[in-house]
């Protein structure tokens, strides 16, 4: 079965999650360095995971408009969808996240450091989570 991949893109990581074959959970895997080759790293990850979708966190302020972040996420996206023809992109809305999973984190205990390379991942986790929630939902 084909899996879901989510980025969470910021300007330093990208927070990347998979879902289960069966596309009702998401596991947070990791992060790409955003300055690094992270799009050789995304297409082995495409390939060796059977990945046929790929949610993009989309940058929404709270009064719901877009600002210059997440034009260059959807511009980013663009590019994608030209190198891996492939896969459907998604864009979804990622408000929230971020702030969820350093709340998350912080009642974690978890050392400094730590919390830094883990927040992208977590946020990536939570924007996989409620797309396959809403796409689960929207099936029944």
């Amino acid at each position: 079965m084909d899996h879901v991949l989510a980025l969470d893109v910021g300007s330093v990581r990208i927070g990347v999650a998979i879902s289960d074959p069966f596309g009702t959970f998401a596991q947070g895997v990791g992060f790409l360095d955003a300055k690094g080759d992270w799009l050789d790293q995304l297409d082995r990850m495409i390939k060796e995971r059977n990945v046929s979708t790929v949610v993009v966190g989309l940058p929404v302020r709270t009064s719901g408009k877009h600002d210059r972040e997440a034009g260059k996420v959807v511009s980013m996206v663009d590019k994608l969808k030209r190198m891996f023809p492939d896969v459907s992109f998604v864009l979804w809305d990622e408000r929230y996240t971020t702030v969820i999973a350093q709340r998350l984190l912080l009642e974690s205990n978890m050392s400094g450091k730590k919390k830094r390379s883990k927040v992208d991942m977590i946020a990536a986790t939570l924007l996989l989570q409620s797309y396959l929630d809403y796409r689960n939902q929207s099936k029944t």
